[in-house]
């Protein structure tokens, strides 16, 4: 059932901060590293639900005394931390609209993104602001400006004075569900990155739907290996263990880390990319580590192997479960499947070029897989939807599906199908349905192959490959011209694996083809490279970069 709230509705997720500041004022709502004590114990700062509610609060104040306008744009760009979420808290607030982008795309798509988004200030570190005055041309409108940290010479104002004099009670524009709330950006991982509106009603339902779904508890504490979690934990009545890591590559925390924080304050739950659970949970069994406190495992950004669930599996409570749910930025959550699912039934489907299963939908959801087409679908008359079995394109509508983007609009043309008074979203991923109303994922659409037999999916080929010992992942890739396109795969062996000789490289690459020559769907594949390491998305460091791969190959293989 669709839990859509009324368009003239009054919704604002930071109104769930404020309910559990009155139900649970003194327990910690926030905690996060600073530093260690003599004796190398890790000490942590805390806020508590009352006074994260009550800063945010304040936070709220300053920005209106400052000008802000509900609908203002501003950009926030700050460390994660109680600071980060007392921010976003504080701009909801008050009805501002937060521009929340991930630094680690680099420096160049960084500027652009936000010279697109038009922010009206900044909310940032002083590196940002230095950068900001240096390119003050590419950001004509920023007139509010706050420095988190010490302010130099540029205009604006501190987060200190922004937060200006003690409580004096609360503030909460009454925004609607259609009021706008955040400008986020996609990875990027299939074209530059847009800017996805997020509207108040969208960020309310993304919490009510994750809460029940998996049926989180106020009280419990959560280690959310993505920042925007943080904030979730926050409207669910959950403590936010901030990890000590670099969100912007996860790939590279540090297990330990983790393995400290976890034991520290006892965590029940723990969200982050599959290549954080990767090196964790390689760890933990290497070690022979167990992490016993932890019930519940949330992995997202890109399809979780079968072998870092079994590993995440043995090292965490033995009832406990690691679900990963499946989405986009546009559209999160649409569907999850848990491990024990996969580990049971449907890995083994994989193994042998099914697709990545990623479950059933979540009751809010709707999909419809449809038969692809290149190029915008103005209506859902002009769709053909396809019976369950056949791969097409899967498209999605609900309370969190997101409308619109806001930058680089034009994507709405290919993105968005027109259903009366509501949109659905093209997620871009090829894929079908099966007879028990499960979603099968093979591949982004965008990165089929399609030869002159017909079309190949990455997700399907890439399976046959990867069951190899001594591959970490394979990413198939087109070169050539469309529709007669040769396909290649890529090999990215496992760590500490990869042949170094003539004779070495000659014997793996034997082994590969032997395996492409027993599956139908790979017995056309005659081409193999070996790349040490795949280029991957910024914000999960999981997605594979296909277009470079693609590009790379051409120039390795003959057309």
């Amino acid at each position: 059932m669709s839990t859509t709230p009324a368009p003239d509705e009054t919704v604002n997720v930071a109104a769930r901060l404020t309910a559990f500041a009155e139900i649970l004022p003194d327990a910690v709502a926030v905690a996060q590293p600073h530093g260690s004590d003599r004796a190398g114990k890790r000490r942590y700062r805390q806020v508590t639900f009352r006074e994260l509610d009550h800063d945010s609060d304040r936070i709220a104040r300053g920005l209106r005394e400052f000008g802000v306008m509900p609908g203002t744009r501003l950009a926030l760009l700050v460390r994660p931390g109680i600071d980060f979420i007392s921010l976003v808290f504080g701009l909801l607030k008050s009805a501002a609209v937060a521009i929340l982008i991930d630094p680690g795309m680099g420096r160049r798509n960084l500027i652009r993104c936000l010279a697109d988004a038009e922010p009206e200030g900044f909310i940032a570190i002083p590196r940002v602001h230095l950068v900001r005055t240096l390119l003050q041309g590419r950001f004509p409108k920023a007139r509010y400006n706050v420095t988190v940290g010490r302010r130099w010479f540029w205009d604006g104002i501190t987060l200190d004075q922004l937060r200006g004099e003690p409580w004096s009670g609360g503030e909460l524009v009454p925004t609607l569900s259609e009021d706008p709330a955040a400008v986020i950006f996609t990875t990027g991982s299939t074209g530059p990155p847009k800017g996805v509106l997020y509207r108040h009603g969208n960020f309310d339902a993304q919490v009510q739907q994750i809460r029940d779904f998996y049926g989180i508890e106020p009280g419990e504490i959560d280690l959310p290996g993505f920042p925007l979690f943080g904030l979730f934990n926050c409207a669910m009545g959950a403590t936010a263990v901030i990890p000590d890591m670099d969100p912007s590559h996860p790939a590279r925390v540090d297990p330990d880390k983790i393995i400290e924080a976890v034991e520290d304050w006892s965590v029940t739950q723990t969200f982050g990319s599959p290549a954080i659970w990767s090196r964790v949970g390689r760890h933990c069994r290497e070690h022979n580590l167990r992490l016993a406190s932890v019930r519940r495992v949330l992995s997202a950004g890109a399809p979780v192997p079968a072998d870092v669930l079994e590993q995440m599996k043995g090292c965490i409570d033995p009832g406990g479960e690691i679900h990963t749910p499946y989405g986009a930025t546009e559209a999160l959550p649409v569907a999850s499947i848990s491990a024990r699912e996969v580990l049971g039934e449907t890995a083994e489907l994989t193994r042998q070029g099914a697709g990545v299963c990623v479950g059933r939908r979540f009751p809010g959801i709707q999909w419809k897989v449809i038969q692809i087409v290149e190029g915008p679908i103005a209506t859902l008359d002009e769709i053909h939807q396809l019976p369950s079995g056949e791969i097409g394109e899967l498209i999605v509508r609900g309370p969190v599906v997101t409308q619109s983007y806001c930058t680089r609009v034009e994507a709405n043309l290919g993105s968005k199908i027109a259903d009366g008074a509501t949109v659905w979203h093209r997620m871009g991923d090829s894929g079908y349905l099966d007879d028990t109303g499960r979603f099968w994922f093979c591949g982004r659409v965008a990165h089929r192959v399609l030869t002159a037999e017909g079309p190949m999916y990455p997700v399907r080929c890439e399976a046959v490959f990867n069951q190899h010992p001594d591959i970490y992942r394979s990413a198939l890739v087109g070169v050539g011209p469309s529709g007669r396109q040769q396909p290649v795969i890529v090999l990215e062996p496992e760590k500490g694996r990869r042949p170094r000789t003539v004779a070495a490289t000659e014997q793996l690459l034997t082994e590969i083809r032997g395996l492409g020559r027993v599956n139908p769907l790979t017995q056309n594949i005659h081409e193999f490279l070996i790349k040490p390491a795949f280029p991957v998305d910024i914000r999960h460091n999981a997605k594979i970069f296909r277009e470079k791969l693609a590009v790379w190959a051409s120039r390795r293989v003959g057309p």
